[in-house]
């Protein structure tokens, strides 16, 4: 990995060309308004989220990012569920039609303990980790406790968090979208490539 100057890493990004200093502290000014550390990416259903999400953590690949992303399920050409993998290759399963229990998000049942034990395997708060990538803060995932405290903590951590978020949703949804130290960005159809480039922008600073 090349280092910059004042020991920051640096980057290469195919959407820029020249490597630029990366910067993972809380808080840096651009003129007077804070860099924010804690970036969430919203927007309907199927718009492309976790393709950008996935996008963006593979740019961030040599700062060695910790976190998931879901995929869904699909059975005869249907939607059954949604799984979870791992940047480091885990696999857990979020939901599912067919198994039994009591949590439920439409006609999705929700595997809160199978999630739970997936979110253990992920070293999120590690000194040595890198960014965090979730995917995402929704209302399956905000049923299970250990979720929502977890997101408390890295979005307290100084990590830079690159999350996807619910576009709609009362609770820790509209709570975490009402920070402070967070900046949203909403994906359509027709800026999917160049938010790409517009996050990887604020990211540097």
């Amino acid at each position: 990995m090349k280092v910059a100057s004042r020991g920051l890493p640096r980057f290469e990004s195919a959407a820029y060309g020249q490597p630029e200093p990366f910067n993972d502290r809380k808080t840096r000014h651009l003129g007077r308004d804070p860099i924010k550390k804690n970036i969430l990416i919203t927007g309907r259903p199927g718009v492309g989220k976790t393709t950008l999400i996935k996008r963006l953590s593979e740019e961030l690949d040599s700062f060695g990012p910790v976190g998931f992303y879901a995929e869904e399920i699909r059975e005869g050409g249907q939607r059954k569920g949604f799984e979870l993998l791992s940047l480091e290759g885990k696999r857990g399963l979020l939901s599912h039609i067919d198994i039994r229990s009591p949590h439920r998000v439409g006609r999705y049942r929700v595997d809160i303990k199978g999630f739970e034990a997936f979110l253990d395997s992920i070293p999120f708060l590690d000194p040595s980790a890198g960014p965090i990538i979730i995917d995402e803060i929704g209302k399956m995932e905000c049923l299970s406790e250990k979720f929502r405290n977890l997101l408390k903590k890295v979005l307290d951590s100084g990590k830079l968090v690159i999350a996807t978020i619910a576009l709609k949703g009362g609770g820790l949804i509209g709570e975490i979208k009402e920070r402070e130290d967070i900046k949203i960005f909403e994906i359509t159809p027709h800026n999917r490539e160049a938010l790409l480039v517009q996050i990887l922008k604020e990211i540097r600073g």
